[in-house]
């Protein structure tokens, strides 16, 4: 693809990169070089990184991914795992009464060492595919205070996000505005909880949709991070569905760069 040319400073806070491509093989994952030529066409000078799932816990594919890291534009995040089922009902509730950390899940003084470990910048939470951190851990992660990226969805709607992660007071980018795949009802709830939420903010990565897009860049432009969902979808596509919306520069240029650097200083333009 050809290399995209725009004015602004563009900074992904969503791109995962998988530490064992030639024994992973997938669809929608790559290796560093792949993510750094996509980077480089779209004009990104610098990536949020971390592991795609897998089953178990995520340590050495957390240490993979900041090896990889180094020496290049990545900024690279620690995924971790929880005993809890996200779900709302009767039967998540049930479950999570006799639920219990075990040698695969993220424990406080795991959330203390990456914290304090240089290398990482935050925290990746993704209840659906790994489940959701008790409340020691949650506690845990407010009490470092790096922020969270969280992947919500039907499993784990907005409002689980507030009740979770939010009401810890802990800073939380709400991946694809809380609504993937395509869920625009989710989409727009999400952006309701920035007006109640300081501490909350939306990545852009897989909204298709340039209604709620266009919605959150007018009523909360400080609030809205571009994310690109690489390398399931390519870098231009994501820019360029930012760069067709009907909002200003300014608005622009806030969710291309300037808000990632408040909630990231390794995104902010001192960091280079």
């Amino acid at each position: 693809m050809l290399e995209l040319e725009h004015e602004f400073r563009v900074v992904d806070v969503n791109a995962r990169l998988e530490p064992d491509v030639e024994r992973r093989p997938r669809e929608g994952t790559g290796g560093p070089e792949r993510l750094e030529r996509e980077m480089h066409q779209a004009g990104i000078v610098r990536s949020v990184v971390y592991p795609p799932g897998r089953e178990g816990d995520y340590l050495k594919a957390n240490n993979a991914v900041a090896r990889m890291s180094v020496g290049r534009p990545f900024v690279p995040l620690a995924r971790i795992t929880g005993a809890l089922d996200p779900g709302t009902g009767t039967g998540s509730k049930l479950k999570n009464l006799a639920a219990r950390r075990n040698d695969e899940h993220t424990a406080p003084e795991d959330v203390e060492q990456y914290a304090y470990d240089d290398r990482f910048a935050g925290f990746v939470v993704h209840p659906t595919h790994d489940g959701l951190p008790d409340k020691e851990v949650l506690a845990a992660l407010a009490e470092v205070e790096l922020p969270v990226l969280v992947h919500a969805g039907t499993a784990f709607p907005p409002e689980s996000v507030a009740d979770t992660l939010l009401a810890e007071g802990i800073t939380t980018v709400v991946a694809s505005f809380g609504g993937y795949p395509l869920d625009r009802d989710a989409m727009e709830r999400s952006i309701d909880l920035l007006a109640s939420w300081d501490g909350c903010y939306l990545d852009t990565s897989f909204v298709r949709f340039r209604d709620p897009l266009e919605r959150a860049l007018m009523e909360h432009p400080d609030r809205v991070l571009f994310g690109s969902g690489a390398p399931s979808a390519h870098p231009n596509v994501a820019i360029m569905e930012i760069l067709t919306l009907d909002v200003s520069q300014d608005a622009m240029r806030r969710a291309f760069s300037n808000n990632a650097g408040r909630v990231l200083d390794e995104l902010a333009p001192r960091s280079f």
